[in-house]
């Protein structure tokens, strides 16, 4: 009879819902097919992402999502529509409150196109939360006590970094520089060195299966195949961790340097505590092979990965779901 509260992690790479009292119960890629003459939408979430790259003319699977904001309105809403339908959460006579994580740098136009979807799609009140707040609580560290708690989400489409304490971000940075930025480089360090093009989903393969980015921290091979630029036939070519590192590089370094911006804006007894707390990666990105090596090093601070941190945000959502009070109306 009655609706019950959701909370989304509404993320580039991937959408995560959260029940209250049931958990996560949907992870899926935010991807949306649709038929460009008629604009109906054919498929959504894995579906779709299986057709990347291999559909014919008239279908495009558009990632709706674009650097942890709306790019396309209407297919967006679509996608919640879709995936909040299918959990069945809306009451007899109710609609479920929702909870939407965001980037911290995003505009108040952003966030009405954030806030909109989701109503169109289905909620009542809609709360809108910042996305390294949300991760931090999921990673389970204690941001409501006096103490500085320093947490790096590196998405898809964004990077977060923040300070917190007192329930509330002290210092904060987000860049444009995450898992899609990684998948970019990969595909044109194979353009330029081999001549040779791949798709997204190989790229991602690759950062998966060999990327490294601390030296000398992976030594995988891996065979990919793709099309020669210069003759247009398929080929398959070898290639190895030491090489994506070189690909990697620069982008990581991106986000070593915006920890370090955060940190130096922190204040001293806030940066005290983050030595001996240390530093927690969530996102996808924190799954990249020896990125906590590197930002430990560079930072020289100790620098943990969170238990699932894919799932950080989404498991946040739930546990602030369940403590509305500290959790800002909109």
């Amino acid at each position: 009879m009655f609706s019950k509260d959701i909370g989304i992690d509404l993320g580039t790479a991937n959408v995560l819902i959260h029940v209250k009292g049931k958990g996560i119960v949907l992870n899926e890629p935010s991807v949306v097919a649709v038929d460009k003459k008629t604009n109906k939408v054919l498929a959504v979430g894995e579906e779709a992402r299986q057709m990347v790259g291999r559909t014919p003319g008239n279908i495009v699977a558009i990632r709706p999502m674009k650097d942890g904001v709306i790019a396309d309105f209407d297919v967006t809403e679509a996608m919640l529509r879709h995936f909040i339908n299918k959990l069945n959460v809306k009451g007899f006579l109710s609609k479920p409150r929702i909870l939407i994580c965001c980037p911290t740098n995003i505009t108040s136009v952003e966030q009405k196109a954030i806030r909109q979807a989701a109503e169109k799609s289905g909620g009542k009140r809609i709360y809108l939360e910042e996305e390294p707040k949300v991760s931090a609580v999921g990673a389970g560290m204690d941001i409501f006590q006096p103490s500085g708690n320093m947490v790096i989400d590196i998405g898809g489409g964004t990077t977060d970094v923040a300070v917190l304490s007192m329930g509330d971000i002290v210092t904060s940075q987000s860049i444009k520089v995450a898992g899609d930025t990684f998948d970019t480089d990969i595909t044109n360090y194979i353009k330029k060195e081999y001549k040779l093009l791949i798709g997204e989903r190989t790229a991602e393969d690759i950062k998966i299966n060999v990327g490294t980015v601390f030296q000398g921290g992976r030594k995988e091979e891996m065979d990919i195949r793709g099309r020669d630029l210069v003759t247009g036939l398929p080929r398959t070519i070898t290639v190895n961790s030491k090489e994506i590192g070189e690909a990697l590089k620069e982008s990581v370094y991106m986000i070593v340097q915006a920890a370090k911006n955060v940190l130096e804006k922190t204040p001293p007894e806030l940066s005290a505590d983050t030595i001996d707390r240390g530093i927690f990666l969530t996102g996808g990105g924190a799954l990249l092979h020896g990125i906590d090596q590197l930002l430990a090093e560079e930072l020289r601070v100790p620098v943990f990965i969170a238990e699932s941190p894919l799932d950080c945000v989404a498991i946040g959502t739930g546990i602030l779901l369940e403590n509305m009070d500290k959790v800002s109306a909109y």
